[in-house]
């Protein structure tokens, strides 16, 4: 397998073209619910349950991602992800009353939640572990630029006067299509599949975890780090729209906001590497917690010049985090480690939003933003067990 580049190849294009339109639907949320709030009337709190809602739906089923995975294959699920979260959009663009918005998001979630986890198993079966790296590195990216493309549309859309269901329809078209793309990539994929869990039956029994202790460390790092990307990214425009901005400026501070993230996952891990993992992530979350804080108090001109940079600690740190996860799974066993890895991240990012949409409803969003920074320090300890963790659970 390992000498056939071409395998290889189609594994990473696959993965990081169905990312790209993946990551982009995700993200999009983020933008569209200032506006659904704004249609609807929906407090910070309901908006903090909407989101909550799809991200426990992502997540309940992103735990059995992994077994779906060993069952159908990989490439498969990436489509039938994709094929559910363009089938939520469309629901979404004729969704006449909050509950069908439920339902969509819902769906939307499900979708999401069948393509982390075999995606990135798919690449770390298809290249030797001195390679995964710099092909986790380009998969990670590809999301990046999704997310920057599709959010970007939407606030390009809105300025242009497109209504909200007919972006939601254009981009469910778009999720449906490239379902059926992948699908056809699956073919050529179907035999590109990895037998080790036939070799050893010891990984059979379990998650496949090497070392738990490690494992552990890293769940408890990612999660509350994800719970306080995904707070911010709901939050983020409702703070700009209560500070006196335009929609349209609010909608966009999103996209700022997430344009920072292609920046801060390179520079992140470049840093780690140079001054080390406890330090550099350290750094990382103390400059998150010092601009939430910021954006909440400077002027308006210059919190929306802080934001690029806040979106590129907020997301680069998990190019430090996720590094670990691959060393710490048995490779028969890989999509089942990352969904558990996933999943955990997205429980906590359902939680959030909605944990702090209550505090913002009742203390104010400056309030709720400031919360989200002392969380970013929370993420910190951990990290010390985690980098000190046996030589067993680290390897690569």
């Amino acid at each position: 397998m390992s000498r056939d580049p071409s395998p290889k190849k189609s594994a990473l294009r696959v993965s990081c073209a169905s990312h790209v339109v993946q990551d982009g639907l995700i993200a999009s949320i983020y933008v569209l619910l200032p506006i659904l709030a704004q249609v609807f009337g929906l407090s910070y709190a309901q908006v903090g349950l909407l989101k909550g809602l799809k991200g426990l739906a992502q997540a309940l089923l992103e735990i059995g991602s992994g077994w779906f995975s060993e069952q159908i294959g990989e490439c498969r699920l990436i489509a039938v992800g994709l094929g559910l979260s363009g089938a939520g959009y469309a629901i979404l663009s004729v969704a006449p009353g909050l509950g069908a918005v439920t339902i969509a998001l819902l769906i939307i979630g499900a979708g999401t939640a069948l393509h982390h986890a075999p995606a990135s198993a798919l690449i770390v079966h298809s290249y030797r572990a001195n390679k995964r790296t710099s092909a986790l590195g380009l998969y990670n990216a590809s999301g990046d630029v999704g997310k920057l493309a599709f959010t970007g549309g939407v606030s390009l859309a809105i300025g242009a006067g497109l209504a909200w269901h007919q972006i939601s329809l254009i981009y469910g078209l778009s999720g449906l299509l490239a379902a059926g793309v992948i699908a056809r990539a699956a073919r050529s994929l179907r035999h590109h599949h990895p037998q080790t869990a036939r070799q050893d039956q010891s990984a059979n029994k379990g998650w496949g975890i090497l070392n738990w202790r490690a494992f552990a460390s890293l769940l408890a790092v990612t999660s509350i780090d994800t719970m306080v990307q995904s707070s911010t990214f709901v939050f983020v425009a409702f703070l700009m729209l209560a500070k006196g901005l335009p929609l349209w400026v609010a909608t966009a501070a999103t996209v700022i906001l997430l344009a920072g993230g292609v920046f801060g996952k390179a520079g992140c891990g470049y840093l780690a590497e140079r001054i080390g993992v406890r330090a550099a992530f350290g750094m990382i979350q103390a400059l998150t917690a010092l601009g939430l804080v910021a954006i909440v108090f400077v002027p308006n001109w210059l919190a929306l010049t802080l934001l690029l940079p806040l979106g590129a600690v907020a997301q680069g740190s998990t190019s430090i985090t996720y590094g670990f996860a691959a060393g710490l799974i048995h490779p028969s066993r890989m999509a089942r480690g990352y969904a558990l890895l996933y999943s955990s991240g997205t429980f906590a990012a359902a939680a959030g939003p909605f944990g702090i949409g209550l505090v913002a409803d009742a203390w104010g969003i400056g309030v709720a933003i400031c919360g989200l920074a002392i969380f970013a320090l929370l993420a910190v300890p951990p990290i010390f067990l985690l980098s000190t963790a046996p030589k067993s659970g680290d390897g690569g």
